[in-house]
């Protein structure tokens, strides 16, 4: 009997595994099927180095919010802000430095702190006054975006100085960028190795040593085909490498922390995490802040490429950084989502923004077709809990 119960129960984790891969690599999937399509109908010019690396820096301020974003729709919330937030950093920034001439480093503290601080607001808002975050964000919303037109006076501000403008549209060199790249297979296989002697210790199902060495063969195969193609331009994007940076960094937060654990305890069942003692009003609170400190990266980042603070920047932004979640598989129940499905999720809205407008498709089609994969993605959702 106890072997037949161990062995259901290996097949159940199994059939997890299996769906969980599934997802991952539908997503995949349906990425590399626009690339063809649009790579198709553009002659090629989709997947050239150029327009590659331009994707990539178009795609880095909506994987800032998404990174966030997962962190809030996880822990059962939502947060309709970060657009006109992303507005009001990046122009607090381009002010400070055009208006009164602060230099770059300061101006981005300066943003990221204004960003974490409005994060603190809105989070005090949903935590400790029990107002829905639907309601807070969306307030903050209108807030944010007309304490943006009040203190630029409805102005663009620019230019911005040099080396603020290097953080958007700057490139990595090609012998560093390929140094790098097998650093990043090196980690790679090292913590794949880890991550096996870790479960064997602890007596779990490890699969078997091709699967996994496999999968970090594919990923690395990636990983220095991306680094090709964009050495093939100017280097690597600044930008992409700060998405990078973020996103390791919030990954092992939420899988190996308790603040991570505590977030996805929280979106799964408040009840029962209040019952094992998780303190839910400080963790929620300190979910906004990181979404509003990311929320002013991602507003550096817009301004520097941009070169200029518009009272429009960052208009829906929200959206998209919702609809890059819900793609890469992040529930909005709470309790369920990955940060890499999240960039996944926003490196195929930026692919088909790219490619419809690349295809001189006009703008009203774009909106409709994200929306529509924005209600499908939420159908499939729905669809596999049933």
């Amino acid at each position: 009997m106890n072997i037949q119960h161990q062995t259901v129960e290996e097949s159940k984790k199994r059939e997890i595994s299996f769906k969980v891969d599934m997802q991952s690599y539908t997503l995949i999937i349906a990425l590399l099927l626009i690339a063809l399509i649009f790579g198709f109908f553009t002659g090629g010019e989709f997947l050239s180095s150029r327009n590659i690396s331009n994707l990539f820096t178009q795609m880095s301020v909506i994987s800032v919010l998404a990174i966030g974003m997962t962190l809030i729709i996880v822990a059962g919330h939502i947060d309709l802000s970060v657009g006109a937030l992303v507005g009001l950093t990046g122009g607090i920034a381009a002010i400070l430095q055009v208006w009164y001439d602060w230099n770059t480093l300061l101006v981005v503290l300066c943003a990221v702190v204004v960003g974490a601080l409005l994060g603190l607001w809105q989070g005090w808002w949903v935590a400790y006054r029990a107002v829905p975050a639907f309601i807070v964000t969306l307030g903050g919303m209108l807030i944010f975006r007309g304490i943006l037109i009040g203190i630029s006076k409805g102005q663009t501000v620019a230019p911005m100085s040099d080396s603020f403008k290097k953080i958007g549209t700057s490139y990595f060199p090609y012998i560093p960028g390929y140094i790098l790249a097998l650093v990043s297979i090196a980690l790679l296989f090292l913590w794949t190795t880890k991550h096996r002697t870790k479960r064997k210790n602890m007596g779990l199902i490890i699969p078997a040593a091709k699967i996994d060495y496999g999968k970090t063969v594919a990923y690395s195969f990636f990983i220095l085909l991306a680094t090709y193609m964009l050495n093939r331009y100017l280097g690597i994007p600044i930008p992409i490498l700060i998405v990078l940076a973020i996103a390791v960094i919030f990954i092992f937060i939420s899988n190996k922390t308790p603040f991570g654990r505590y977030v996805y305890a929280i979106g799964g069942n408040q009840e029962a995490a209040a019952l094992s003692g998780i303190n839910i009003k400080w963790n929620t609170l300190w979910v906004f802040i990181t979404m509003g400190g990311l929320a002013g990266v991602a507003g550096v980042l817009l301004t520097s490429r941009l070169n200029a603070a518009t009272v429009s920047a960052g208009n829906m932004y929200e959206l998209d950084a919702i609809a890059a979640c819900v793609i890469g598989g992040t529930s909005l129940i709470g309790g369920k989502g990955k940060i890499v499905g999240a960039l996944i999720g926003a490196l195929i809205m930026a692919s088909i923004d790219n490619g419809m407008s690349m295809m001189n498709i006009q703008t009203f089609w774009q909106y409709i077709v994200k929306g529509l994969i924005l209600i499908i993605a939420v159908w499939i959702d729905i669809s596999s809990k049933k």
